[in-house]
């Protein structure tokens, strides 16, 4: 970062900021939703698109095919981070949420493995790719935006509203869930429910678009847009910052983790192991979000107080210290009270890493790449340790080895934690300033 110079935003009113961030925060909602609806409903179509095998086996397979998606979000990083950087992060908003329509209309029409064969399961893999592409390049470019609207002082509150969509997203995916267990029977779920809100967010996404349409673009952007600049992003992000990109992906690899365990899979994972029905595991990880998402502004604002670097380090190196515990716990749990509470304790731990998420990453990197920044190394390591949380847990649990998941994402956080301890806060040295002009 040496030799960089910070932005000098223009100072924005109160009501001006608001509405550009939820403007923003809308189109991450609806992306983060139609991603969480694949998790939230694969118990239910798993042997629609996987009929062979066990139970256990089927849900390998749709665990496999969630793990996919996420092997398309380093490419959806790279290509709209790149572009974003170059053209703008308000049209990047706008393609990132058409792909995700796409990607959740096709899921909703797609014909099962009876009508069609094996094109059912290769057409489900193709529209989580498409999904993938597209929340790869929404992320970044959310980030970015939110925070380059952000203003200095309060830019860890602002900012964190980042991951209460990202949070409001995966509510309103198991809302839908719920509310669809209360008015289907398990059978016509299995048979045609599902479907109803991979069809929702394909509507969801469109009503959005017209929304971002009318977003302004950031300060930061405009005046970067101003000096003609050709060269490659990706080159001048790799060969100009690798130390902040290596830095972003030990993060995201230790957040990402952390998240998925305690949200995907948890649902699962109270079904399964903790022998919850599957209507109850669903309320405790609906009502653990609510609660998580509402200590996001808490906590970005107290990272605006102490720094972010102390809230970074509480998160990685509490959370590698009661992992173990907690999981263990809740495996032995059979009140849903005590199961909410412990999963509850598990988020407002790991909230210390998601409210500050956004923050960090974007004021990392100068303007020219930011947004390639904050996406590529978050979507690498949220391919090989996010989307992978729930197939690995699984392949543990078949193997009788449950522990196993524990102290492997254990050792990722405490990893995590090294690395926020090393780094310096980013609320002294952040490269988005806030002057008057």
């Amino acid at each position: 970062m040496a030799g960089e110079q910070p932005d000098a935003i223009p100072n924005l009113s109160s009501g001006r900021r608001l509405a550009a961030i939820l403007g923003g925060a809308a189109g991450n909602l609806v992306e983060w939703f139609d991603w969480f609806v694949y998790a939230s409903f694969s118990l239910y179509f798993a042997k629609v698109f996987f009929p062979h095998g066990a139970e256990i086996d089927q849900r390998l397979q749709a665990a496999g095919v969630f793990a996919i998606g996420f092997l398309a979000r380093p490419a959806g990083a790279w290509v709209m981070g790149a572009f974003a950087d170059r053209y703008g992060r308000k049209i990047a908003l706008m393609i990132s949420m058409a792909v995700m329509c796409a990607g959740s209309l096709l899921i909703a029409v797609i014909p099962g493995y009876d009508v069609i064969g094996a094109a059912a399961p290769a057409f489900l893999i193709a529209a989580r790719l498409v999904q993938g592409l597209s929340i790869g390049g929404e992320y970044g470019a959310s980030a970015t935006y939110m925070s380059e609207m952000a203003g200095e002082t309060r830019r860890g509150f602002w900012s964190s509203l980042q991951f209460v969509t990202i949070v409001s997203g995966q509510i309103a995916a198991l809302g839908v869930l719920i509310l669809l267990q209360h008015l289907l029977s398990p059978s016509e779920l299995s048979a045609w429910g599902w479907r109803v809100p991979f069809a929702l967010g394909s509507v969801l996404a469109v009503a959005v678009w017209a929304v971002q349409s009318r977003l302004e673009e950031t300060s930061a952007f405009q005046r970067e847009a101003r000096i003609p600049d050709r060269r490659s992003r990706t080159l001048l992000l790799l060969t100009r910052h690798p130390k902040e990109t290596a830095i972003i992906f030990a993060l995201s690899a230790a957040g990402g983790l952390s998240y998925y365990c305690y949200t995907t899979y948890m649902q699962k994972f109270l079904s399964d192991t903790a022998h919850f029905r599957r209507g109850a595991a669903a309320d405790i990880c609906a009502l653990s979000l609510i609660i998580f998402l509402l200590v996001q502004p808490l906590l970005g604002w107290l990272g605006d107080k102490i720094g972010r670097r102390a809230l970074l380090a509480f998160a990685f190196g509490a959370g590698a210290l009661t992992t173990w515990p907690i999981m263990t716990a809740i495996a032995a749990s059979r009140r849903a009270d005590l199961a909410l509470a412990l999963v509850c304790a598990a988020l407002f731990i790991l909230a210390g890493y998601t409210a500050m998420s956004a923050v960090v990453k974007s004021e990392i990197f100068p303007t020219r790449v930011r947004t390639l920044g904050v996406a590529l190394p978050y979507a690498l390591a949220n391919a090989l340790f996010g989307g992978t949380a729930e197939l690995i847990a699984e392949a543990f649990t078949k193997a009788g080895l449950q522990s196993g998941f524990y102290i492997y994402v254990s050792v990722v956080l405490a990893i995590g934690c090294a690395v926020a301890l090393a780094i310096r806060d980013t609320r002294k040295t952040s490269l988005i300033r806030e002057t008057d002009v």
